[in-house]
């Protein structure tokens, strides 16, 4: 539905490949190719002889708890292929202790000279009645920053379980509001649905969807809207940044073995 989805990541793994960090870097998809299923035949088991899966998730959830082991053919934190490459699952992105600091400098460069002790920061995630862990990913990350005491406040929000973002007028005080979506890329969310939540945007059909795709809804900060300031940015997983955060799981990875 949304072919900037893949965007990012491919933009990550184009980093990765020039610092040539890795023999070899590639990626793989659930729903565009290559496929997970054709990763597995991605690298020449002669001349590399461990692959790191690293899941560009936000969170753990059935994508990587069971959609990606499946697919990869995994059976663990490490698993031996026939031809003895090995294949080191590492933990998604979103789970690194670097998406603190990254949602910090998002929200600085998107209200840069606002006061943050004047301001309220959003962390919104999708949120759903069903079981979602990217909802307690974006807590676990509010609760971490609103530990640091530098927002006059700090919210979890989200687009389809309260506390709503829809509700963000109510939910702060502050003249000024930063909004950051915990998300991996910018697609229908982060371009349509969310602004229409927040009020920047009427509707998200024709011209505004069109103003959304183009970048425009990232640059138009600050959003006036009854005597506060908006600041929105885009997703956290858009953010050049992530490249370190995926070289860092894989090095967490480096020390295990087989059989540990």
């Amino acid at each position: 539905m949304n072919p900037d989805s893949s965007a990012p990541t491919l933009a990550h793994a184009s980093e990765i490949r020039r610092r040539t960090v890795f023999a070899e870097v590639g990626c793989a998809f659930w729903k565009e190719e290559p496929s997970l299923r054709d990763a597995i035949f991605l690298f020449d088991p002669e001349t590399i002889r461990e692959v790191y899966v690293v899941p560009n998730f936000i969170s753990e959830g059935y994508f990587t708890e069971t959609v990606i082991p499946r697919e990869l053919e995994l059976n663990g934190p490490i698993t031996k292929r026939a031809s003895g490459q090995l294949w080191k699952y590492c933990e998604p992105v979103g789970n690194h202790p670097m998406m603190t600091e990254l949602l910090l400098q998002r929200a600085r460069e998107i209200a840069p000279g606002v006061r943050e002790t004047e301001a309220s920061l959003l962390i919104v995630a999708h949120g759903t009645n069903l079981n979602d862990n990217s909802a307690v990913a974006a807590k676990r990350e509010a609760d971490k920053i609103r530990a640091l005491k530098r927002y006059a406040s700090v919210l979890n929000v989200y687009m389809e379980e309260p506390p709503l973002v829809s509700d963000w007028k109510k939910l702060t005080k502050t003249p000024n509001v930063v909004v950051v979506p915990f998300f991996v890329s910018d697609g229908l969310h982060s371009y349509e649905d969310i602004p229409v939540l927040l009020g920047i945007e009427k509707d998200a059909r024709g011209s505004a969807a069109a103003r959304a795709r183009s970048g425009d809804i990232f640059r138009r900060n600050p959003h006036h809207l009854r005597g506060r300031s908006l600041f929105y940015a885009g997703s956290i997983g858009t953010d050049a940044r992530f490249a370190d955060v995926i070289i860092e799981q894989a090095t967490n990875m480096r020390s295990v073995r087989h059989g540990d």
